[in-house]
């Protein structure tokens, strides 16, 4: 059987901490009188922390210090990380376990490529940091989606080509990296925002084996 290398994003698509970095910057945002919806959270998706706050500022034509944006960072990341104290399994998405655990079965190599800083602590609170047999995060790369980065480095730390790996995402900017990177991108969420995935699915429990099975064959 064919190994190849699954690579994942963390936030909306492993687990549901979309939502809490979603109520931290709003958050913000409120504080700073600017107005944040659910439509402006989908540009920052697969973003940096940095450019998120960017993105922000410049919805409310806001100017700012880098020293009050170092503030603001610090007090976005601690709202987030309040949000986390209690978090556990349940957090995981619907589908994402099964799919783990037959690509384990089928001893497949998993990494984690996330633009997110907590991504360790967070997949040890959901007990499944185990699975993964690389991880690059935030903390590892310079450059954020959609610069392909990260990753390009997962891929190396699995010595996997970039033909033989497989991303899932929810965002448009990882979407365009995995692309990018010449890998299969499986998008995972509304398929009309995220039209440039080479497949679409809503969920993980969308997902079958039998498509599991033919991305491995």
């Amino acid at each position: 059987m064919t190994k190849k290398a699954f690579i994942f994003d963390l936030d909306g698509v492993l687990v549901d901490t979309a939502k809490y970095h979603f109520l931290a910057w709003q958050k913000l945002a409120q504080e700073l009188g600017i107005e944040f919806t659910p439509e402006h959270n989908e540009d920052l998706k697969g973003v940096s922390r940095v450019r998120s706050l960017d993105i922000i500022l410049e919805l409310g034509n806001v100017t700012a210090s880098q020293e009050d944006k170092n503030k603001w960072l610090i007090q976005k990341n601690e709202d987030y990380l309040s949000y986390l104290v209690d978090m556990d399994a349940s957090e995981l998405l619907p589908g994402v376990l099964p799919v783990l655990h037959y690509l384990k079965d089928k001893n497949q190599l998993i990494a984690l490529g996330s633009a997110s800083k907590n991504a360790r602590p967070i997949l040890e609170k959901t007990g499944i940091i185990s699975m993964f047999d690389a991880i690059v995060d935030g903390n590892d790369v310079a450059n954020a989606k959609p610069d392909p980065e990260v990753f390009l480095q997962a891929a190396k730390l699995l010595n996997a080509t970039c033909e033989n790996s497989i991303v899932f995402e929810d965002s448009v900017a990882g979407v365009q990296a995995a692309n990018t990177a010449n890998m299969i991108s499986v998008g995972i969420g509304d398929d009309k925002i995220l039209h440039e995935a080479k497949y679409n699915f809503q969920d993980f429990t969308y997902i079958d084996v039998s498509f599991i099975e033919a991305l491995i064959n």
